[in-house]
């Protein structure tokens, strides 16, 4: 029997956090742009209800929190932010997470760095 995947996405959303890596990041703060997909099962069940699915203003606060306080590395936010997107939504197939973070401060000429985390059940 065929069954039918919804994936439900915010993309790009932007923040100005305190996140990096040396002290002045963490006091002056970055701009970085937070991308989010989740896919599971879809239900509609001819109702259309948020219940049947996820809700994106829920995802997007999850995100917001994740990427309010200060720590060192974009892959622990980015791994609370998964682990939090399961949890809200029990019954996730597949999760990804991308944070872009604009004008790393190392001194390479580049736009921005990026860490992707994948979750698959």
């Amino acid at each position: 029997m065929a069954t039918i995947t919804q994936t439900v996405s915010l993309v790009d959303a932007r923040f100005f956090s305190p996140i990096g890596f040396y002290p002045e990041e963490q006091i002056l703060g970055n701009e970085f742009f937070v991308t989010v997909s989740v896919s599971f099962p879809f239900v509609n069940e001819e109702t259309e209800e948020l219940t049947n699915t996820l809700n994106y203003e829920k995802l997007y606060e999850v995100v917001s929190k994740v990427m309010s306080p200060k720590r060192k590395l974009l892959e622990s936010a980015a791994e609370e932010i998964l682990k939090a997107i399961i949890s809200l939504q029990p019954t996730c197939q597949r999760a990804h997470v991308k944070i872009k973070k604009s004008n790393p401060p190392f001194g390479g000429d580049l736009s921005s760095s990026q860490v992707e985390l994948h979750y698959e059940n």
